[in-house]
């Protein structure tokens, strides 16, 4: 291959893979390499290897079997039947349905629903196809689910990443590649990728301040290790943000950010109960304290347990406000005061930027969508 010419390079790999056919390297029937194979040998995206193959295809060279790979085409038994051009047709149409890759660490009526019906909204709209897998927030699955997606020749993949300390080593190598790839809910510090989230900071800034309004004075916050993960970093510089605007102490005397029994592989009755009994314990030792800010749905659920247990009212004792909560139109769940995101339009706009990408078109590295406050029965003004 001349790397000076001014040829693409799929039309280089295809002219390469071409010869190597002609000159009998690969012969009648064999395997060649995949698109996987030939991305790696060749430093090239998985789209550019994907439309070298197309081209061999359409010449008639190759023939694509799902679930086998690429082989060297028998002119006699592969395009001799009447049967043959329909089922190259076929195999070629199949070759052209942009797919794109979903991996998510979980889903739910409080959030993550909405993201998948903007996703799904959007790629019919592109005519294009999601391929949904959860990691449960584990980094091994999350690891695992990208390879298979991969392994699957997906056109994209957007990843909701699981949380951690250290993001996983596939994401960087996808980065590295500059294979199509939309970061959700969260970015990750020091990757170059695109991300699409909620403005998380300033979303616990309003929420804390309407908190303020109401007179509250000692808010606890509650939430799990923060773990390096950029959405909770966020909600926390924003909680501390509407402190110095209102010209209030922040008492971190008064947070609990050891919840562990929402995260994965820890919901289970035994660490929930666990979870309550501490904030049982924390409100007793402070007495004062007449609001909680839950980080998540599930860590509110906690807090309405633990005070209830207690004897106390919500919210004429104690409000509580959290992110996201699920819809109570239907009659289901309790409406807490919360943040909603607007989950639709960053999986909308994940798919949009991942076939912008996948185009050679440039995307914004960063966009943080604005979030709602939505008054719920959870909050009131301070009584104490």
């Amino acid at each position: 291959m001349n790397e000076t010419s001014s040829k693409p390079m799929y039309e280089k790999i295809f002219e390469s893979v071409k010869n190597q056919i002609l000159t009998k390297v690969y012969g009648m029937g064999e395997r060649i390499p995949s698109e996987k194979e030939l991305a790696e040998a060749y430093k090239v995206s998985r789209i550019t290897s994907k439309k070298a193959l197309e081209l061999l295809t359409n010449e008639r060279l190759i023939v694509r079997k799902p679930g086998r790979g690429s082989f060297v085409a028998d002119p006699a038994t592969d395009f001799g039947s009447a049967a043959a051009p329909s089922q190259a047709a076929a195999s070629s149409l199949a070759t052209e349905m942009t797919t794109i890759g979903l991996v998510i660490t979980d889903f739910g009526n409080s959030y993550g629903t909405g993201l998948i019906y903007g996703m799904e909204e959007a790629s019919r709209e592109h005519d294009c196809f999601l391929v949904l897998r959860r990691s449960f927030g584990i980094p091994a699955n999350e690891e695992l689910s990208i390879q298979k997606l991969l392994d699957l020749g997906v056109d994209g993949l957007i990843i909701f990443p699981a949380q951690g300390e250290y993001f996983n080593e596939e994401i960087l190598k996808l980065v590295i590649r500059r294979f199509p790839l939309v970061l959700i809910d969260r970015h990750l510090k020091g990757v170059s990728a695109a991300s699409i989230s909620s403005d998380n900071a300033a979303a616990a800034r309003k929420a804390t301040s309407y908190l303020f309004e109401l007179g509250h004075r000692h808010i606890s916050f509650l939430s799990p290790p923060p773990m390096d993960t950029t959405a909770v970093e966020d909600r926390i510089e924003g909680f501390i943000q509407a402190h110095a605007e209102h010209g209030i102490a922040v008492d971190r005397e008064l947070w609990v950010s050891d919840l562990t029994s929402t995260l994965p592989n820890s919901f289970s009755d035994e660490n929930i109960e666990r979870d309550i009994e501490k904030l049982m314990e924390h409100l007793k030792e402070h007495p004062f304290i007449t609001a909680l800010f839950a980080i998540e749905y599930n860590i509110a659920l906690l807090a309405k347990s633990a005070v209830e247990r207690l004897g106390l009212r919500i919210p004429q004792d104690i409000s509580i406000i959290c992110f996201d909560s699920p819809s109570t139109r239907l009659g289901g769940g309790y409406a807490f005061t919360h943040i909603r995101q607007n989950e639709e339009e960053m999986g909308r706009l994940a798919i949009g930027h991942v076939l912008q990408i996948m185009q050679g078109q440039a995307v914004p590295n960063k966009i943080m969508l604005e979030a709602d406050l939505i008054i719920g029965e959870s909050t009131d003004k301070a009584s104490k």
